[in-house]
Formats: structure tokens, sequence, C-alpha cells
């Protein structure tokens, strides 16, 4: 069994290496095998096929992704506000070591959009639809989002998050300006652009404003109504 769990992650890791040197559509299957330095039929008994093995591979990036959330959730001495701030950092930090990984869980976000929608779901390829990896996947990919969840409920608990909030939107509002704010890092970078803005001071400022608005400081004005006439 150990010996089946150490070639499993043989492959694994091989996929991985040239997933992020060649992308997934230029690997083939036998690129694996020979990267792993065994046998294209053994690839095979272990993975049906290459979606299969993306499959896989994206069930280990939301175990991963997982482990993240938990350790923040688990901090001790922490507010709900402080563990969402280290989310905050701790995301973009992932993404950049574990790109790959990463744009697995983005895909599969995308995917879920296809899945959901009966219309949609017909251009999803059978073999992503067959891997048994992608059936694990309907089941597992919401916990990290759970610990978020938590996260935000704990922080309405101990009030550093304001009580009116609901907390299943509003984690799932915080996450995906987070996957905004990881996927704007590029253009922000950017030395050509003419936006004043750069890594130093955008982070700050995305965490100040989202703890703004976390802990209710934003309040919204009423403009003074003031009668005219049109003639």
């Amino acid at each position: 069994m150990a010996g089946e769990k150490n070639k499993e992650k043989l492959i694994l890791d091989s996929a991985v290496a040239l997933f992020t040197s060649n992308g997934f559509q230029a690997t083939r299957m036998e690129d694996v095998a020979k990267k792993a330095g065994i046998s294209k039929g053994l690839t095979y008994f272990y993975y049906k096929n290459k979606e299969d093995l993306f499959m896989a591979l994206t069930k280990k990036a939301f175990d991963q992704f997982k482990d993240e959330f938990r350790e923040v959730y688990r901090s001790k001495g922490k507010s709900g506000l402080d563990m969402i701030n280290d989310l905050v950092i701790r995301i973009p930090q992932y993404a950049r070591k574990n790109q790959v990984y990463y744009d697995a869980i983005l895909n599969f976000l995308d995917l879920m959009k296809k899945y959901n929608d009966p219309k949609q779901r017909v251009l999803i390829s059978p073999l992503i639809l067959e891997s048994v990896h992608f059936q694990k996947l309907l089941e597992i990919h919401h916990e990290p989002a759970k610990i978020g969840v938590m996260m935000v409920s704990q922080g309405i608990k101990d009030g550093s998050i304001r009580p009116e909030l609901q907390p299943e939107i509003t984690f799932y509002t915080i996450w995906s300006m987070i996957i905004g704010f990881e996927k704007m890092s590029g253009p922000i970078e950017y030395e050509g652009k003419e936006t004043k803005i750069n890594p130093e001071n955008w982070q700050p400022g995305f965490l100040k404003l989202l703890q703004d608005m976390l802990k209710g400081t934003i309040q919204a004005t009423r403009p003074n109504t003031v009668q005219t006439s049109l003639f």
C-alpha cells in the first residue's frame, strides 16, 4: 500500500512539474510517465487519463487550501477579524508558491459554474465527469469556505466584526475579493501602468478597506435633498 501511494505521489509531482513548465495542454501522459521514471501503462493504472490526473491534482490543491484555512482558524489569541486579515495575506502567498495548485482551484470554480447549469454541463469533458477525483471534489470543495464562515462567525461573536452581517454571504464576498486581489497583482506590478498604485501601498490599503467594511466604520450617508424647480 505504501509503495502504491509513493507511485501515485511520484506521478502527481511529475505532473505538477510538467504542468508548471509546459502547461496542461502541451503535457502528455507519456511525458508524465517519463518524468516519473515509470512505464506509461503503470501511469494509466493509477490515473485513467490526463483529465483524471488533473482532477487528482485539483483534489490535492483543495486539501492544501483547507490546511491553510485550518491553520489560520486554529491560531490562538486572535479575533475573527484578525483571522480574516491573516487569510488575505496567506492566500496570495499560497498562490505564488503553488501556482499550478491555485490555478487548479480557480479552474474548478469555473468548472462548477458549468456543472450547475444543465445547458452548460454538456460542455464539460466526459473524462472529467467520470473521474473519481472529480466526484470527490464535488463533496469537499466547500470545506475551506466552511472554515472561512466560521472565522466570520467568530468575529461576530467576539465583537471584531459587526453583528448584523450574515456569515455565509460575508465570507463568500470576502473570498471573491481575495481572488480579485490576487488576480490583479500582475497589472498592479506592471511598471508601465498609468495608475499610481504599487504593491507596497495596495495591500495595506486593501486590508484597511476590508477591515473598515467588516468593523462597520464605513457608513453610508444620505445625500441632502435639494428642492428645485424646473421652471
